[in-house]
């Protein structure tokens, strides 16, 4: 069976990510996610605020999905991703998407959210290629995804650009309501990594390879010396991008820990280590 008949058939009692709802989801139920069996668009354009590798001078061609499996509580997106903010189209009009984006002389599709949607995408994907698609894939992911999914992605994605949020379980359970994220995150980009690689660019743009992003949140720096760690020994070639923009947007206020921005000492205590453990940081 292909790629993509294996997807679809997987949301009819649907475990397309480790929340494993089971709804029919091409009978027009929903779970988790909040997105049934129709793609789900917020918004696409060339986008120039990705890191410099991505974006270009042309900038990336991104398209945000909506609907999510995390629901962060500090989720900068989160009218996308909690209020569901966005359209519903069909598969075809995806397509057209990701040409009219190439079109426009964006350096690759960037698909941001993806995890829920992937049926789609990959559908998407295969008959925009028939039609000339030939920009990279670049697979922007919140990392609750499905390893045996992951695995299905081999050779369709062309960079893997995951966000490693928290490995403490006590932490990922209080804000993400996900208790085995940090497992199941690690999981997904050790294979991204096999498929991929280190970072490959050339002519100053990504074409191939893994970028983990690393957001710093306050209070917990020494969770992200952990995953600084874990990158060390499992993904030492990956490009690494420690970002330093947390702001506590939506229910951020509604934890007092994490309600403000990080300090300038505890981005630099994870950013120092992590070079001083010889991690590949991009810097842009």
């Amino acid at each position: 069976m292909k790629v993509v008949e294996t997807l679809y058939e997987k949301m009819k009692r649907c475990d397309l990510c480790p929340r494993r709802c089971a709804v029919n989801r091409m009978e027009g139920q929903r779970g988790y996610c909040g997105v049934d069996g129709k793609p789900m668009v917020s918004s696409y354009f060339a986008h120039h605020g990705e890191e410099g590798v991505i974006r270009g001078w042309r900038g990336s061609g991104t398209i945000f999905f909506t609907g999510c499996n995390l629901k962060c509580v500090f989720c900068q997106n989160f009218d996308i991703s909690h209020l569901m903010d966005g359209y519903e189209i069909d598969v075809e009009r995806l397509s057209e998407i990701m040409l009219e984006l190439q079109q426009q002389g964006c350096h690759n599709i960037n698909l941001v959210t993806p995890t829920h949607q992937i049926a789609f995408i990959v559908d998407a994907i295969e008959m925009a290629k028939k039609k000339g698609l030939r920009i990279p894939i670049v697979y922007n992911t919140g990392t609750y995804d499905s390893i045996e999914v992951v695995r299905m992605l081999e050779g369709i994605v062309d960079i893997y650009m995951p966000d490693f949020k928290f490995i403490d379980s006590e932490a990922t359970k209080k804000y993400m309501n996900a208790p085995d994220y940090g497992y199941v995150a690690a999981e997904c980009i050790k294979d991204m990594y096999r498929q991929k690689g280190e970072l490959k660019i050339k002519n100053g743009l990504a074409v191939e390879g893994v970028l983990i992003r690393h957001l710093v949140m306050p209070g917990y720096t020494d969770d992200s010396l952990r995953i600084m760690e874990w990158i060390k020994e499992n993904t030492p070639k990956a490009a690494v991008n420690i970002m330093a923009q947390y702001h506590p947007y939506y229910r951020a206020k509604e934890f007092p820990e994490i309600n403000r921005r990080i300090t300038f000492e505890e981005y630099k205590k994870v950013l120092s280590y992590a070079r001083n453990i010889g991690l590949n940081i991009l810097e842009d």
